[in-house]
């Protein structure tokens, strides 16, 4: 028996790819089952998450699994889809299950999706031994990752930095209220991070309104029309502004005229824009927090040479649990 896992995620593909083959937490275990109807497919594991979607199968031939897989999903541009056989697809569901290969290192949700997608498909009767055990010591390594490293602390991405942020102001994100100023992906990466930790409601604004309710329909939000986000400003806590435009989009007197209205609580702006869309005076103003890409970025960085060392003990967990693992055809 062999080991494959073929998929996509946040790196190699981007989210117009990823959302054609995203596949509902509730059909996982029914596609899971389906896969194991094809020849030279034995077992079955679906994952598909915003960042991801991937399949671990098992059978005689990995190749002739893939083959078959290939067959049942119409995996189009095959420049976005990566393939892992025998310890090298082990290798990488440990590094899901344990974070190393999110788009904010170390976040921890990745780790209940990995686990209800296998209990979906075990629950169809889609896996078997070698993907039971394989989950099973994959579920080991994201606990003793998170345990016996750092690995989740500090976050090494413009979207994780500006999600910590918040949180120092904030302190529990639940219920923040957030508006995005712009549609681009630097935009939807730092909303979503914010709404996987619990941000309530999103604005989204855009010059074209098509492109700010594509956006919004994403993230479970609301569309703006670009003349109205100034009103928007008085209800929320958290700005995210990336646009073109070469000139400042947000300035002092559209937070003064809120100020009032908002009863002075914080406000934390987001400038992800080059050239800069807010105006660096709107810092002035008492309440507010404001911090531009350079200064996520150097955070970031600061964080990414923290955990070097934490990865690398990351790496030696992983590669003495998939030596316990004595995976076959490995």
């Amino acid at each position: 028996m062999e080991l494959v896992c073929l998929g996509l995620n946040h790196r190699s593909a981007p989210v117009e790819v990823r959302e054609r083959f995203a596949i509902p937490p509730t059909r996982l275990g029914e596609k899971a089952r389906e896969l194991i109807d094809a020849p030279g497919i034995e077992e079955s594991v679906v994952l598909s998450t915003c960042n991801r979607t991937e399949f671990y199968l098992a059978g005689e031939s990995g190749e002739e699994a893939i083959r078959a897989l290939r067959q049942m999903v119409d995996t189009g541009g095959n420049e976005h889809w990566y393939e892992k056989h025998r310890i090298d697809a082990a290798r990488h569901l440990c590094q899901v299950a344990g974070g190393l290969d999110s788009m904010v290192l170390g976040e921890t949700e990745i780790f209940g999706q990995v686990k209800d997608a296998y209990r979906r498909a075990h629950a169809a009767g889609a896996t078997s031994g070698v993907l039971n055990r394989l989950f099973q010591r994959a579920f080991g390594v994201g606990k003793k990752v998170r345990t016996e490293t750092t690995i989740q602390e500090g976050a090494t991405s413009v979207a994780g930095s500006a999600v910590e942020l918040a949180e120092k102001i904030f302190g529990r994100l639940k219920g923040c209220r957030v508006i995005v100023i712009g549609a681009g992906e630097m935009s939807r990466q730092t909303a979503q991070a914010l709404v996987s930790r619990g941000a309530s409601t999103v604005f989204v604004t855009n010059r074209s309104f098509e492109r700010a309710e594509a956006l919004a329909d994403e993230m479970g939000g609301r569309a703006v029309r670009y003349d109205d986000w100034q009103a928007t400003l008085a209800g929320v806590d958290v700005v995210i502004s990336s646009t073109a435009a070469p000139h400042a989009v947000v300035k002092p007197f559209h937070v003064e005229a809120v100020r009032r209205v908002r009863k002075f609580r914080p406000l934390f702006l987001i400038d992800i824009a080059v050239p800069r869309d807010i105006d660096p005076e709107v810092g002035d103003i008492d309440e507010v927090y404001l911090y531009d890409i350079d200064t996520l970025e150097q955070l970031a960085a600061e964080a990414r040479g923290r955990r070097e060392q934490q990865i690398e003990q990351c790496a030696q967990i992983i590669d003495a649990e998939l030596v316990k693992l004595n995976l076959p055809g490995t």
